[in-house]
């Protein structure tokens, strides 16, 4: 199962290899992301060639909407929404320990048009609402579609590292319910031992994380919690639920929270996933015998149903009888290191 250590430092992969027509130098890009994935299951990357004034601007309109009144963010909230997105009010969120986060987020993905057919209560796909200030749209959807464009990259480094074509996972990319996530955590001079967001696992195929300040936290594999700080000109990318799937554990989603957030941080989070129907079950190859694999899972089923489990508009309805979770749903907290040491199996 998976090699996750008690490493005490985070690697930097540097993926410009990528973004060239070198065979030779995607394989090596794609050994260290493999490397990474299962040794630490978080690694900075660096060499992305996104131009820094996307960040800077995604940023300023970031503070320019947090800093409205409450009222005037509560006009796109995210429960006014059929497919999550918009405004998540701070306490808005309960992970699987039952405390609510001290953080405002603003929820978004590729606005498709209301009538488009995948436009159906569970599928998390749909239009975006969009606060009235100007050139927050153009700004949000600019750093998207280039974050996107890293992913789809790194989609095929991961291939690759798995042994399958670089272009193995390409068609399950085709209208993906991938999330942006703009994230404000307030100055708070009490926050010594405050969660700003719950211990979890993130639901789809892996992260790519843009912070502007300390406070993310991950779990190694002898269950102490190491700092990933900033750094300058990368972003931070971590393993998720589908990629542990897919390698049956051999890489880990990577359990992270975020605490002792004292200084005002912003966090831009890129949740990458594969399309709503992609079967996820485990590659023939990291099945040996006699070796349990995991159950399959539907990956839109499976982020549909964590998310209904962690906000509080969507557990309402589900306690209401007006949702259903999808047949098979797991627990909250059922990838990564804590659901492994819960199983007793090492991680």
């Amino acid at each position: 199962m998976s090699s996750l250590t008690g490493f005490t430092e985070v690697p930097v992969v540097d993926v410009s290899g990528l973004r060239t027509d070198d065979p030779a130098e995607h394989r090596r890009v794609a050994a260290e992301l493999g490397r990474a994935a299962r040794e630490v299951g978080f690694f900075y990357v660096s060499g992305t060639g996104i131009d820094p004034a996307l960040a800077a601007d995604l940023r300023r309109v970031a503070q320019e909407f947090f800093a409205l009144p409450v009222e005037e963010k509560m006009r796109t909230y995210i429960g006014r929404s059929t497919n999550h997105r918009g405004y998540v009010p701070i306490g808005e969120e309960v992970f699987a320990g039952g405390t609510r986060d001290l953080k405002e987020a603003f929820d978004l993905g590729a606005d498709l048009p209301a009538d488009d057919p995948d436009h159906l209560a569970g599928r998390m796909l749909g239009p975006n609402q969009w606060p009235g200030l100007p050139g927050f749209a153009e700004a949000v959807t600019a750093w998207y579609d280039e974050v996107m464009a890293l992913g789809r990259a790194l989609l095929r480094g991961f291939a690759l590292a798995l042994g399958e074509p670089a272009d193995a996972f390409d068609a399950h990319v085709t209208k993906p319910p991938s999330q942006l996530r703009l994230i404000h955590y307030p100055y708070d001079p009490d926050a010594k031992d405050a969660v700003g967001i719950g211990a979890h696992t993130d639901y789809e195929c892996f992260t790519l994380l843009l912070p502007t300040a300390p406070g993310l936290e991950v779990l190694n594999g002898a269950g102490e919690w190491i700092d990933v700080p900033p750094r300058e000109g990368t972003l931070v990318v971590n393993v998720g639920d589908i990629l542990e799937m897919w390698t049956n554990g051999r890489f880990v989603a990577t359990t992270h929270r975020v605490r002792k957030v004292s200084e005002e941080r912003y966090s831009f989070p890129l949740f990458f996933n594969v399309d709503h129907d992609t079967l996820i079950a485990p590659l023939p190859q990291f099945v040996a015998e006699g070796e349990p694999a995991h159950e399959p899972i539907v990956a839109g089923d499976h982020l549909f149903a964590q998310t209904a489990q962690s906000f509080s508009y969507l557990r309402e309805r589900l306690a209401a009888g007006e949702l259903q979770l999808p047949e098979g749903s797991r627990q909250l907290s059922s990838f990564g290191q804590e659901a492994l040491q819960a199983a007793g199996r090492p991680a």
